[in-house]
Formats: structure tokens, C-alpha cells, sequence
């Protein structure tokens, strides 16, 4: 009977030191485990009415007829239920933008100029450790559209260099200042290692229609979550309301890099 009752509690024990929430009670899990518990609790904070759904597994690239220069995309071909939110300079000052990015775990692509970054790279660092990606938008900002060749090329790989030397990272996407470009910025951005030149669909699309009924937004839409030229003193609530409509019409945010 000794023997039976001793086996028992060794393995009782062994079943409680399975599970820390059954061993220790579910405070004490929490405090083996802050971040898992804050970020349980993040959508609220920011106003969003649950957690953003994982984006599925991506599809694969669809293939393009001229590989030498990349292609120019305002939508990601695939059949998944996601948007791409994308962001340009300004969004490196707002400090609850960064919060709000590392709470949520929301994966969005920053397209920066150099000139938008000075006189330091801290603030981008902080955005990048965050979560987002940052990707290149020409050393200054200025439209790329009808300038020779030489010129364009040296804003491309400039800020290309800049971005490497600076945070390390190689960027492989270009978001043409002002979304002007021409053939001449393709060829530059071929010369440069880019990948693809990354244009926007209106973030109005995601909102009320013209007599106030929901537009559908379409799979693989790219959206710039700001508009140009605006302050982004409201980022955080203009991008958790963009959130509220993405998920109320079952769609959910990808990393626009992962379907690249």
C-alpha cells in the first residue's frame, strides 16, 4: 500500500509541474508571463472590439512577363482576406504609433526619405523594434518622374546605403515619393535591387461608399493608412478605426513582405 500511495503522489506531482497555470495559479502564470498577458488585453486599449486574426499563409507570387523590372503594385494578387497597411514619414515622431504597433503586434511597412529621419536614426530604430518594416522612399522627397537617369539611381541606392548602414536592414521595396515614377525610376529601382515599387489604394475605399453604404475591400489591397500631406497628430486613431473596418468585413492585416 506504501509502495501504491507513494506512486500515486510522484505522479500527481508530475502532472502539476506540467502546466505553470495549474501549479501556480493563473496570477501567478501571469506574472511568470507579463507580455503574454498584455498583450491578451491590447485591442482593448485601443479600441478595436477583439484581436486582429492571424494573417493566413501567403499564396504564392504570380508570376510577371517583364523580370528584369519589377513590377508596380497597388494590390497583392491573392485570394486571402487580407490588406497591407503602409505608412510614409512622420509616423517615426508619434511614440504612441510606436506603442501602438508593439502592442498589437500589427505588421505595416514604413516607406522613409533620409531627409524625414534626421538629424538621427533613433526614432526609426524604435519604430523598427517595434515590429515594422522599413523600406525605401528615395533620399529626399521629391517626385523621381522625369529626371535622368543618374539622378534617380543615386536617390534609390542612396537611401538604400543609408537604411543598410544605419539600422542594417536591406530594403528591397521603393515607394516613389509622391507616387509619381516613369520608366526611367523602374530601371533605377531594377539597378538598385528593388523588388517592387509599391503605390497605395485610397484608404476611403475601406469606409462608407458614396450614398454612405460600406465599400468591400478587395483581397491584397495596399493601403496608405494616412493621407498625404496630413498631420498625423490622430495616427493611432485613424489607424484603429481603419482596424475596426478591416475586421468588420472579415478581413484581417498582412505583412506586405511576406506575400513579396
Amino acid at each position: 500500500m506504501l509502495a501504491g500511495a507513494l506512486a500515486a503522489a510522484l505522479l500527481s506531482g508530475c502532472a502539476q509541474s506540467v502546466d505553470p497555470i495549474e501549479r501556480l495559479g493563473l496570477k501567478a502564470a501571469q506574472r511568470v508571463h507579463p507580455l503574454h498577458a498584455h498583450h491578451g488585453r491590447a485591442y482593448r486599449r485601443w479600441g478595436l472590439p477583439a484581436p486582429l486574426a492571424p494573417a493566413p499563409r501567403p499564396d504564392r507570387p504570380a508570376g510577371r512577363t517583364d523580370e528584369r523590372l519589377p513590377p508596380v503594385l497597388d494590390r497583392v494578387p491573392t485570394h486571402d482576406k487580407v490588406v497591407f497597411l503602409t505608412y510614409d514619414e512622420g509616423v517615426e515622431n508619434d511614440p504612441r504609433f510606436i506603442d501602438m504597433i508593439r502592442e498589437l503586434r500589427l505588421p505595416v511597412s514604413v516607406f522613409l526619405t533620409d531627409s524625414s529621419m534626421r538629424p538621427g536614426y533613433a526614432r526609426v530604430s524604435r519604430l523598427r523594434a517595434a515590429g515594422a518594416v522599413v523600406q525605401n522612399q528615395a533620399l529626399h522627397d521629391v517626385a523621381l518622374r522625369g529626371r535622368p537617369y543618374d539622378e534617380q539611381r543615386g536617390e534609390i541606392c542612396g537611401q538604400r546605403d543609408r537604411l543598410k548602414a544605419r539600422l542594417g536592414a536591406p530594403t528591397r521595396l521603393l515607394r516613389p515619393p509622391q507616387g509619381r515614377y516613369d520608366r526611367t525610376t523602374l530601371e533605377a529601382a531594377a539597378d538598385c535591387g528593388v523588388k517592387a515599387l509599391i503605390l497605395w489604394r485610397p484608404v476611403r475605399g475601406l469606409g462608407a461608399g458614396r450614398r454612405g453604404r460600406g465599400v468591400t475591400p478587395h483581397s491584397g489591397d495596399i493601403v496608405l493608412a494616412h493621407e498625404p500631406g496630413r498631420p498625423l497628430a490622430s495616427l493611432t486613431v485613424e489607424t484603429a478605426r481603419l482596424l475596426r473596418r478591416i475586421q468588420a468585413r472579415g478581413f484581417t492585416v498582412g505583412r506586405l513582405e511576406d506575400y513579396l
